[in-house]
């Protein structure tokens, strides 16, 4: 005869995190605010504006990648050729800031691509200078604060990338010194059978 366990309370199943419970939520609600801001406008001004709506939308989102993308590939090259340029020549060569980077236009440019009118004038805001700094700015101090808490996590990636910023306090690195010679390894006895 077998008897089932019974359960103790010290093995309960761990609780479930925030996230895990109120992103679903949070998905569901923007879903449809979506769907409802769809009819309402289709009720006033109809289902082929609300489609040209839709098509434009893609349309926008598409260039605005693509072009973000470009910046991004063109940056790349010409810091990697600004790398090459700089070991070849003994002058230190001057970095121009770009300001945000290309990351808040290319979500923007995402935003624009989901199909919804809630969802583009999210894009829209990450497209509009201003409104891109204040959130960039913001974006920056969350993940900055968030990586004194959180070591290893996505905010201390993010710390590690502004070091290698023209602005940048810290540039992790090692002193290698010419006058200096390593120490001569020891090799290890052979092992005798």
């Amino acid at each position: 005869m077998t008897f089932a366990a019974t359960p103790s309370p010290q093995s309960r199943p761990p609780k479930r995190s925030r996230a895990r419970r109120f992103v679903p939520l949070g998905i569901a609600a923007w879903l449809v605010l979506e769907i409802w801001l769809l009819t309402l406008v289709a009720d006033a001004a109809g289902g082929l504006t609300v489609l040209l709506l839709l098509i434009a939308g893609v349309v926008a989102g598409g260039y605005v990648i693509k072009r973000a993308g470009r910046r991004a590939w063109k940056n790349l090259t010409e810091s990697m050729q600004a790398a090459g340029g700089a070991t070849a020549s003994a002058e230190p060569r001057e970095q121009k800031s770009t300001g945000s980077g290309n990351t808040l236009p290319m979500l923007g440019g995402l935003l624009l691509m989901f199909p919804g009118l809630a969802s583009d004038a999210a894009g829209l805001l990450c497209l509009f200078p201003p409104t891109r700094k204040l959130l960039h700015r913001r974006a920056e101090r969350f993940l900055t604060r968030q990586a004194r808490y959180a070591p290893g996590s996505l905010g201390d990636a993010f710390q590690q990338a502004r070091m290698h910023q023209p602005d940048g306090k810290v540039v992790q690195g090692e002193v290698v010194r010419e006058d200096e010679r390593p120490a001569p390894r020891r090799e290890d006895p052979p092992l005798t059978r």
